[in-house]
């Protein structure tokens, strides 16, 4: 294991009781037929060699997990996958490659739907109810908001791009910076709603004011953007005065329900995710409220797979539990659906970053993880090194094996005549 991922400083203990026994050989018992993926674990009682290698011409996925306390065990039976993840955050278990462990798990379903039986159905019922109460009305909205995006703009920009967007570059080689592909991604952007001097564009969650001072600054367009984080107002107001584009950018503290007017394009950058799925249909009819007849809205969204969306609306995964309360994945069809449910909004084009987003994700990581000391002296203790660590791991690890895709989905109200939706969009 390198320094990076050393275990904090934790008396642990490695006597393993009967109860601890059991639970540890139905986990490798669980684990052992891992496809396409080699996994050795090692804990007090020796090391097990688990997974079959994958097929000629095929890559085997490889990952060590050392195991210092068979409190580790008794985690995951209780909580399954989210357990396991706690368990990490508490220093119970070390990895090598958190990312090829978790591609996996994802590789492998069924094993990883085997963790959430037994005690593990028990607390997933009990997360689930905690879910409940994380609804995303305006109080709650806030709330949820507020638990991530409220840690400290200084604490973004320890990994972030210099634009500080907190989303799926767009990268044209895996070895390209990810200053270089996050510009690309809103020139993308700028190109598919067609941007021109003079336009009044509505952007649903600023963020740190990334794409309206690009927009604003190289196409002349006039921005209102608006925020539910305190700490993301304060700062997109400060750059859009230090950038000399006030009279161009107008950046809100308001939540997307109660904006009013209409606007020639709207754009919203992988705010979707952080509705609720409850208030889907509620977004999508904002969307048309606010366009012109002639309006064009460009939303960019992280996305599940069809067959597995409404599972996933039932359950509490790390991500919800841990990082982004109130959230969800929508699915395309999900999307599709809602837009039909709502309106007139058409969907004109499609395209799936999502390979660029693992990328994205490996940027964050290795910044995030080079900078441990930023991160401690901003008084982040090792528990919330190890969350993130995971967390980013976890995400990367989703989109390298595409359960999960980022969509830029391209709409058009019927009144749009513009007859290339989509022209010139070479990647380099």
């Amino acid at each position: 294991m390198n320094d990076t991922t050393k275990v904090a400083a934790v008396a642990f203990s490695t006597r393993y009781g009967a109860f601890d026994r059991s639970l540890r050989h139905r986990l490798l018992q669980q684990m052992g037929t891992l496809s396409q993926s080699r996994l050795t674990m090692t804990d007090a009682l020796g090391v097990a060699e688990l997974g079959v290698d994958a097929p000629a011409g095929a890559d085997t996925l490889r990952a060590r997990v050392r195991v210092h306390d068979p409190a580790f065990y008794r985690c995951v039976a209780a909580n399954g996958s989210v357990g396991a993840a706690e368990a990490y955050i508490d220093g119970l278990w070390e990895c090598d490659d958190l990312v090829a462990l978790v591609r996996m798990l994802v590789r492998n379903r069924d094993h990883l739907d085997a963790m959430e039986t037994g005690l593990a159905r028990w607390g997933g019922l009990m997360m689930r109810a905690w879910n409940a109460l994380r609804r995303n009305t305006h109080a709650g909205s806030r709330r949820n908001i507020a638990a991530h995006y409220d840690l400290g703009n200084a604490f973004f920009r320890l990994f972030l791009s210099d634009d500080l967007m907190y989303s799926s570059a767009l990268f044209a080689h895996e070895d390209e910076s990810i200053d270089t592909a996050s510009t690309r991604k809103l020139d993308r952007i700028c190109a598919k709603l067609d941007l021109k001097p003079g336009d009044r564009v509505l952007e649903i969650g600023t963020g740190w004011g990334g794409f309206a001072l690009h927009a604003a600054a190289r196409h002349g367009c006039h921005v209102t953007t608006t925020t539910i984080s305190r700490e993301q107002y304060e700062l997109a107001v400060a750059r859009v005065a230090a950038a000399g584009l006030a009279d161009r950018v107008t950046v809100l503290n308001r939540d997307y329900r109660e904006l009013e007017g209409r606007y020639d394009k709207l754009v919203s950058i992988e705010m979707i995710e952080a509705i609720g799925h409850q208030y889907l249909d509620t977004y999508c009819r904002r969307l048309v409220d606010r366009l012109e007849p002639h309006g064009l809205a460009l939303i960019q969204a992280i996305t599940i797979e069809e067959h597995r969306y409404a599972q996933a609306l039932r359950s509490v995964d790390f991500i919800k539990r841990y990082v982004f309360p109130g959230s969800f994945i929508p699915s395309v069809g999900a999307i599709v659906g809602a837009l039909s449910r709502t309106g007139d909004l058409r969907l004109v084009n499609l395209e799936d970053i999502g390979t660029s987003y693992a990328l994205t994700l490996k940027a964050w990581r290795e910044r995030f993880m080079s900078r441990l000391a930023d991160v401690r002296a901003q008084g982040f203790d090792e528990r919330f090194i190890r969350l993130w660590e995971y967390y980013l791991a976890y995400c990367e690890g989703g989109f390298r094996e595409r359960s999960i895709g980022t969509a830029q989905m391209l709409l058009a109200r019927p009144g749009n005549r513009r007859e290339a939706f989509v022209p010139g969009l070479a990647r380099a």
